[in-house]
């Protein structure tokens, strides 16, 4: 049986990696699935249409998360046409890397704003009617580089270690109205963020990752329908680590 039938779920930055995968495996799970995305339009499509094929209920809707006015049409779009809103996975997330003494402040700022500020929007916004409903799931893609730091990632760790923060924040402020909020912490995962390292990095990546492999998007995706699923009802404030052992 599936265990989110009639539920609807809203992803961001679904078109393709992480995103894709968690989409595509709410739907396999019954949930009707808004796919979000910023700028590829024809890769949100092939979610959905993958989404479709395999018998799935799923849309595309574009709004860059980064827009708080945006993001708050998103959601009264969701609502208005769903009457509901069950299931918020934050995903959109973008890199700009570079040494600190190096990196813009337009590098710095871009990489917040959609990070850490987008995952906000999207709670803010959601929040209201999941309070209304007294039940919700929220799911926000922090990351492994958010709990140890980086070098040449200082906007990007610290826009996931917010979030971490973020998720705690939330998770308290709404448990009363049976809302649970919870954090993935992805390790390193192949995907297309991954692919542009060099294979010298990759293997010395891969050797300092205890289950010596590097992470797929679907074990990202199996953890983000754990925590949407009844099975995760208790668990909330939480940052679960998928990084096969590495911190």
């Amino acid at each position: 049986m599936q265990e989110m039938n009639g539920q609807i779920a809203l992803v961001t930055g679904a078109g393709r990696g992480i995103g894709s995968a968690i989409a595509k495996s709410l739907a396999k799970e019954g949930a009707t699935v808004i796919v979000n995305y910023a700028g590829n339009a024809q890769a949100a499509q092939d979610t959905v249409d993958s989404i479709l094929k395999d018998g799935g209920s799923a849309e595309k809707y574009q709004c860059d998360v980064s827009d708080f006015a945006a993001v708050e049409e998103m959601i009264k779009y969701v609502v208005q046409k769903y009457e509901k809103i069950d299931i918020l996975v934050n995903n959109a997330g973008i890199t700009k890397d570079g040494l600190l003494l190096r990196m813009s402040e337009q590098d710095f700022k871009q990489v917040l704003a959609v990070n850490l500020g987008g995952t906000f929007h999207c709670i803010r916004h959601a929040a209201k009617y999941m309070i209304k409903q007294r039940s919700g799931r929220i799911i926000n893609l922090a990351s492994v580089v958010g709990l140890t730091g980086n070098a040449g990632q200082a906007n990007y760790a610290a826009s996931k270690a917010g979030v971490i923060g973020l998720t705690k924040s939330a998770a308290k402020e709404l448990a009363s109205r049976q809302i649970t909020v919870n954090a993935i912490a992805p390790g390193y995962i192949d995907t297309d963020m991954t692919a542009v390292l060099s294979d010298s990095v990759k293997e010395s990546v891969q050797s300092s990752i205890p289950l010596k492999r590097m992470g797929t998007a679907q074990d990202i995706a199996q953890a983000a329908v754990f925590l949407a699923s009844d099975k995760a009802s208790y668990i909330t404030g939480q940052v679960l680590s998928v990084n096969g052992g590495m911190v």
